[in-house]
């Protein structure tokens, strides 16, 4: 058996102004001691189950050399693990739109964010699933 490719491609990366202006107006939030993040169920078709955007505030870390290291660290460690949601978006054939937002203010290493993106996309699922039911 083959294991899937752990790729981030661009398809699967959310650049659309459109779609992030709706989910910072009418998204809803999930949240945990590393993380915000902010997400919808899109009015349009996407082309993958997740599409994703990344953010770190410019307040928090002044130098852009430090926030690249930790998007790097972040989209790393969302690739790595993003089959955790892949797996319940694609049995429910739900689409979403996500925003992940970096709280505080210190330099976290690669294992606590790892470990931080694992909780919240476990989060992201089970709100996800509270909201479906409403629906």
């Amino acid at each position: 058996m083959k294991a899937a490719r752990e790729t981030f491609g661009k398809s699967e990366r959310l650049y659309s102004n459109k779609i992030i202006k709706s989910l910072f107006e009418q998204g809803n939030i999930v949240h945990n001691s590393c993380f915000k993040v902010v997400w919808g169920i899109p009015s349009s078709p996407i082309p993958s189950p997740a599409q994703v955007a990344f953010s770190i505030s410019k307040k928090g870390f002044r130098h852009a050399v430090t926030r690249n290291l930790l998007k790097r660290r972040i989209r790393e460690a969302y690739r790595k693990n993003k089959h955790i949601l892949y797996n319940y978006l694609e049995t429910e054939h739900i689409e979403v739109a996500v925003v992940i937002i970096l709280k505080g203010t210190e330099i976290l290493d690669y294992f606590t964010l790892e470990k931080s993106i694992r909780d919240i996309l476990k989060k992201l699922i089970y709100q996800i699933k509270e909201n479906t039911k409403e629906c």
